[in-house]
This record gives structure tokens, sequence and C-alpha cells, in this order.
């Protein structure tokens, strides 16, 4: 496969699952905003899913920076187990914008070279290629558990196939 066949790919691939949060944050009745998915309340699984997948758009951990918006604590909002405040809906769905702007931005940099290289998380013994997979993959994992909280709470989601749509 070549490197621009790989970027399209992902990319669309991204762009649909991120559809698919950004559609259970917008369909989350407000008296679920805070129901339990899990361990933890609905927005943080988004949350915790979408300051994830903007960490791994950044070249290395290191490389990464909090945004002040998303991150009104700082670097501890994604670092510690519980961020500083309950983040609402429409910070959500911004920030699911932000997301995909990032993740845009870092695929589109990538090179045959860098995709080959590290992926630049120490915890992560991978390429970059696999990375952007792995951090897909993390997207509609926990984009299913919102989906299913919502279908017991009678609210149904589509599937999004790719991000032509």
């Amino acid at each position: 496969m070549d490197l621009p066949d790989y970027k399209r790919i992902v990319l669309s691939q991204f762009d649909a699952s991120l559809a698919m949060l950004e559609e259970c944050l917008r369909a989350c009745p407000a008296r679920s905003w805070k129901g339990k998915v899990g361990k933890y309340a609905f927005w943080h699984v988004a949350y915790h899913t979408l300051y994830c997948t903007d960490g791994y758009t950044a070249k290395t951990h290191e490389a990464w920076k909090p945004h002040a918006r998303f991150h009104p604590g700082g670097a501890s909002d994604a670092e510690d187990e519980y961020p500083s405040r309950v983040m609402t809906r429409p910070e959500l769905i911004d920030y699911v914008a932000h997301v995909r702007r990032k993740v845009r931005a870092s695929v589109g940099r990538e090179t045959s070279a860098s995709l080959r290289g590290a992926a630049g998380f120490p915890w992560l013994s991978f390429t970059r290629a696999e990375l952007h997979l792995y951090s897909l993959r993390h997207v509609q994992h926990h984009t299913g558990q919102l989906s299913a909280f919502l279908r017991r709470a009678k609210v149904q989601t589509k599937w999004v196939k790719d991000g032509s749509q």
C-alpha cells in the first residue's frame, strides 16, 4: 500500500469514528450526562477518549501540550484519573472538532519514514503507522461503550461507515 492510500484510509476511518462519538455526545439526554459507563460518567468516558486521541497526534509524549479550553486544569486534566471539572456537551463537541483537525494534521505530516519510526510514546512499542490504528481502535472502543449506554437509555445512534458520510 502506498502512503497516500494509507493516509486516506486512516483519515476516513478516524472521521467516521469521531462522527459516531460526536453523535453520542449530541444524543445523550441531559439526565444521562453523568450516568455511569463502567466506572466513569458518560461525559468522562468521552473526555478520556478525546484527550488520548489528542495526545497521540503529537510526535512524542513530551511534545503534547494541553489546550487551555479543553484542559482547564492543565496537563493534570489528562494525566490524573479525574479532570479538574465536569466538561459540558458544547465543550466536548468543540473538542471533537479540535481533535479531528489535529488528527488530520498528524496523519497529514507523516512520511513513509516517520510511519516506520517509533510511535513516540514510551509505553507503546510499535511504529507510528500502528499508533494511528491503535488510537483509532481506542476511539471506537469507547464510542461503542457510549453507544451501548445510550441504547439502554432507549436512544439510538447510527453507524458511520467512513468519512464520506
